[in-house]
């Protein structure tokens, strides 16, 4: 095996200069730990100017996930491990939520409405790898990499590049494509089914939109500023950008060993500490937010089964309470490993979309979301990471993330329904979780 190439770069605790050095290249991802404001992320990962690009157009219908293992497996051959680092080049990018499609047979009744790819993802052969636990930034290559071309990267990265001064404006406030009442029948359609049989959970989303005018570069650095959470990311592409403020895990693969951490169930912070301290307790004392939670590690447990290895599969953790800068969720993490021929890309392809933003069971919770929701999700419920070509997986589920795209800019929030929801409670939550990202923007409206 050919080693990688690195070299050391001055360390940052804020990686934002960085990607502005390196997004005139083009095609820019920055899997963003949510540092320094964010104390669970340890890696920022920031990468442009891929060699290939692999995307899947909404109009095709064939399953991408055999080719991607191919060509995966075909660039992993001669690179070595490298523990200390996540990425040393490989694949990047995202998942709609809408690639489900090529996975299972769903009806076609949600509007489709955009233009982005089902699938987008670059191989990128080089990185800036910033690990904020061991304070260190390194340019990782893959061997085939020139190293007059690292040189140049280099030379841009440590350059004194003026920072973007380009500016985002709203110009009207965001709207939801579901009134309230509409978003009460919806639920009550869901309550039938529940109790019909058909499911046991269903998380059901609904829509905000605005328009806007600038760059989303600098809405995504207004967002992070309110909402660090470990799985941020902001991605460039030739339809538009995409802005993820996500807290969520979705599959991580290390050394064979699998992880995945899903949430299932929300209070809001309160700035009186005694109030946000009674929320939180509330939370991880709730039946209703641990049942739902619980449907859920049963979903992921069976989807890790399928591929990993027989009784690997565990639940370490169940029932945690995490907090973030508007909410506290309930999160629980499923393991398992791999078998020695076993591939990150088929675990990806049998767990995909992920289950804690689908429902159990997953393919009629699909259905139902199909039906009742008006608009097609995209990027949302998604997934956003890497497939590095030393072995390592790290992905994240899509929530409390943005679509810009055209003149208009898309965010979304759900929650999961099950048989004891009380409606207003679901609809208020679903608020809660990205208020705090439409408040954010709404203040740059001009009008």
């Amino acid at each position: 095996m050919q080693p990688i190439q690195q070299r050391p770069l001055p360390y940052r605790i804020d990686s934002l200069t960085l990607c502005e050095r390196l997004r005139p290249l083009g095609d820019l991802i920055f899997l963003d730990s949510g540092r320094p404001a964010c104390p669970w992320g340890r890696f920022d990962i920031i990468a442009a100017a891929p060699v290939e690009k692999i995307t899947c157009t909404q109009q095709a219908s064939d399953n991408p996930f055999p080719a991607l293992d191919s060509l995966y497996r075909q660039h992993a051959l001669n690179i070595a491990q490298a523990d200390h680092l996540p990425f040393v080049g490989g694949l990047m990018g995202y998942f709609s939520y809408d690639l489900g499609r090529r996975l299972e047979q769903l009806p076609q009744q949600a509007e489709a409405s955009y233009a982005l790819p089902d699938l987008n993802l670059g191989l990128y052969l080089w990185a800036v790898v910033v690990d904020h636990k061991l304070q260190q930034s390194t340019l990782v290559a893959s061997p085939l990499v020139e190293h007059t071309l690292l040189d140049q990267i280099e030379s841009r990265l440590l350059s004194d590049t003026a920072p973007d001064t380009n500016h985002f404006n709203l110009t009207q406030h965001f709207q939801s494509n579901i009134s309230a009442d509409e978003y009460r029948q919806k639920l009550a359609k869901i309550d039938d089914y529940i109790h019909a049989g058909d499911c046991y959970q269903v998380n059901f989303a609904q829509r905000f939109q605005s328009q806007y005018e600038g760059d989303p570069w600098q809405a995504y650095r207004l967002l992070r500023a309110v909402a660090p959470t470990p799985y941020s990311a902001y991605i460039d592409t030739d339809e538009g950008a995409i802005l993820s403020l996500s807290p969520e895990q979705f599959l991580q693969v290390r050394n064979g060993e699998v992880q995945t951490r899903p949430i299932k169930g929300t209070r809001p912070r309160s700035a009186d500490p005694t109030e946000d301290a009674a929320l939180k307790t509330e939370l991880q004392q709730s039946t209703k937010d641990r049942a739902e939670n619980l449907m859920i590690v049963d979903l992921l447990r069976n989807d890790l089964s399928r591929v990993c290895e027989h009784n690997s599969v565990k639940v370490p953790e169940l029932f945690k309470v995490e907090s973030y800068a508007n909410v506290h969720h309930l999160v629980s993490t499923v393991t398992g490993k791999l078998p020695k021929d076993g591939s990150a890309v088929n675990l990806l392809a049998h767990c995909f979309p992920g289950g804690s933003i689908t429902g159990a069971p997953k393919i009629r919770a699909m259905e139902i979301i199909e039906e009742l929701e008006p608009h097609r999700r995209s990027i949302y419920c998604g997934s956003i990471g890497y497939l590095s070509l030393c072995g390592r997986m790290d992905t994240s589920i899509t929530i409390r993330t943005l679509l810009c795209e055209g003149n208009s800019i898309y965010c979304w929030a759900g929650g999961g329904i099950v048989a004891d929801s009380i409606i207003d409670m679901e609809y208020e939550e679903t608020f809660n979780k990205v208020n705090n990202l439409l408040d954010c923007l709404n203040s740059t409206s001009k009008v």
